[in-house]
């Protein structure tokens, strides 16, 4: 593919010099946006407090969205930067929608969760388009769990301001689904087809097993991958598993950890696995694909050289660093920045939010192979043809949408 035809696709400049040059501009302008709103709410009754950050809107009058984390340490600051990655996320999946978080300061599993739940999230109300506000709605994210929906409903009588509603209440379920881990599985598929391999048979780690990382599992193991590699602290740290695990052991073993059914997957593992010294060995795994899909900052510049996959695709917010993104790159490794490869559950909230479909599961699915598959094509062939790293190709996609050309 020529660099004209392919630059053309994304509407980038046609030469390497000019690529660097506007996306240079583009994030002198990012890094001086601030949020357009920031609301902080207390409840001194009952000790706990939360955040919401509307980082940007696409139009005047839109509005933006972000799922609604709810851990004991939570901050404005880390709801701060959670909304700036939504706005990127949102802006490369072509979706109308700027970047919005939400957060609640509790123990997601305190006796008094649900009081202090509903009294922060009713606060949060005053900031939906129905009030003239630009907050979309909340959702899923750490810590949340499907009764956090129910809670916020009972006390808002909003059913259509939480997305990720159960499919009895229209929604497209997406943590139970895994969405958002197809969405991840999808863009390793798509890379792996642009570096003309195959994603049957191919060699894959995952670090985190919550509703990302077993999305991830279930899906890329039904494109055919083998899982060599797993780690979370449910299960009691990083295992390797051999090549010569029999496929009936692998099917269910897959099976385990797409249920979440965390009580029947350790017996396997302690059948089958290796539990190794290191919590985090599973990121240095000799895999064909590695799926960083549990924490921040796991990967920087102090360990990238131990990496030995060939291909990393970011189910995390922020897992790599980028630096650490670039010393991979200049090694010859691919990676699937987050907002590129992970933006499936915003996009199927995006899909409860407007759809009129009978099975927005479905659609839901349908629209995140789509898109994903989509966005990591064209960022790869404008990646190849202008030679610049995949995360600075997607990052310029989603900085044309946010600051504008």
């Amino acid at each position: 593919m020529n660099t004209t035809s392919s630059s053309r696709a994304l509407d980038v400049p046609s030469t390497r010099e000019g690529f660097l040059t506007e996306l240079a501009r583009l994030e002198a302008a990012f890094a001086k946006m601030q949020p357009l709103v920031e609301l902080t709410v207390r409840d001194p009754a009952l000790d706990c407090e939360g955040y919401v950050v509307v980082w940007n809107t696409l139009e005047p009058g839109g509005i933006a969205k972000g799922g609604t984390r709810v851990t004991p340490t939570v901050s404005l600051d880390e709801i701060k930067m959670l909304a700036r990655t939504m706005a990127l996320k949102n802006a490369a999946a072509g979706l109308p929608l700027g970047g919005a978080k939400s957060g609640v300061r509790a123990d997601p599993w305190a006796h008094d969760i649900k009081a202090r739940y509903q009294a922060i999230t009713k606060r949060f109300a005053c900031l939906f388009p129905v009030h003239g506000g630009a907050l979309g709605g909340l959702g899923y994210d750490i810590g949340a769990r499907p009764e956090f929906c129910e809670w916020f409903i009972e006390a808002t009588e909003m059913p259509q301001r939480f997305t990720g509603k159960t499919r009895a209440r229209g929604g497209t379920d997406y943590d139970v689904e895994g969405i958002a881990g197809l969405g991840v599985a999808v863009a390793a598929r798509e890379a792996l087809a642009h570096a003309g391999k195959s994603a049957q048979g191919a060699r894959f780690a995952v670090q985190g097993l919550g509703a990302m990382g077993a999305g991830v599992v279930r899906y890329f193991a039904g494109f055919g991958g083998r899982l060599i590699a797993l780690a979370d602290p449910v299960v009691g740290g990083s295992w390797t598993l051999p090549d010569s695990l029999k496929d009936d052991a692998h099917e269910d073993l897959v099976a385990r950890i797409a249920a979440r059914d965390y009580a029947n997957l350790r017996p396997i593992l302690d059948r089958h696995g290796k539990l190794e010294k290191e919590p985090d060995a599973v990121l240095f795994t000799a895999a064909d694909v590695l799926f960083p899909s549990a924490r921040q900052d796991v990967i920087s510049t102090r360990n990238a050289d131990r990496i030995q996959a060939r291909m990393l695709s970011e189910g995390a917010n922020g897992p790599c660093s980028s630096d650490a993104r670039e010393r991979l790159h200049a090694r010859g490794v691919t990676v699937l920045p987050d907002f590129l490869a992970n933006p499936g559950g915003i996009i199927a909230a995006y899909v409860e939010m407007t759809s009129q479909s009978a099975d927005k599961v479905a659609e839901a699915k349908a629209m995140t192979e789509r898109v994903i598959a989509g966005n990591v094509r064209g960022v790869l062939d404008v990646a190849k043809s202008l030679d610049v790293a995949p995360a600075q190709a997607a990052m310029f996609l989603a900085l044309r949408r946010v600051v504008g050309a």
